[in-house]
């Protein structure tokens, strides 16, 4: 399927769930690795605001994207931010969703303008 580039610029995005290991088999506890790199990879969770909306996503990066300083319900930035639409059959049932891929989690800012109003 078709990799959809996120542009981040005017969002807000707050760090919800701190980075852990991505797992690809829970019975195993084997961490998913890239398929080009072979590094490991980490999912967290953040709030993404814009336009006065805001979604929950759980976003995967590699370990080695993952900066030091984070603090859950501060500001981060995503850069090169990817949404991969998925399908798959499951036990007999069609399931469907959006994954989330960035080259990094960094710390970030708060826009200007939520700057000019606090």
């Amino acid at each position: 399927m078709r990799t959809i580039r996120v542009e981040t610029t005017a969002a807000t995005i707050l760090l919800t769930e701190a980075p852990e290991p991505k797992i690809r088999d829970r019975q195993t506890g084997e961490i998913a690795k890239d398929a080009v790199s072979g590094e490991s990879l980490m999912t967290l969770g953040v709030v993404y605001i814009e336009d006065g909306e805001s979604s929950l996503i759980k976003v995967t990066v590699p370990e080695s994207g993952v900066a030091d300083g984070l603090a859950l319900g501060s500001p981060v930035a995503l850069p090169g931010l990817l949404a991969r639409p998925w399908e798959s059959v499951f036990n007999g049932q069609q399931r469907h969703g959006i994954a989330y891929r960035a080259a990094a989690v960094t710390p970030g800012a708060f826009p200007s303008a939520l700057g000019a109003i606090a």
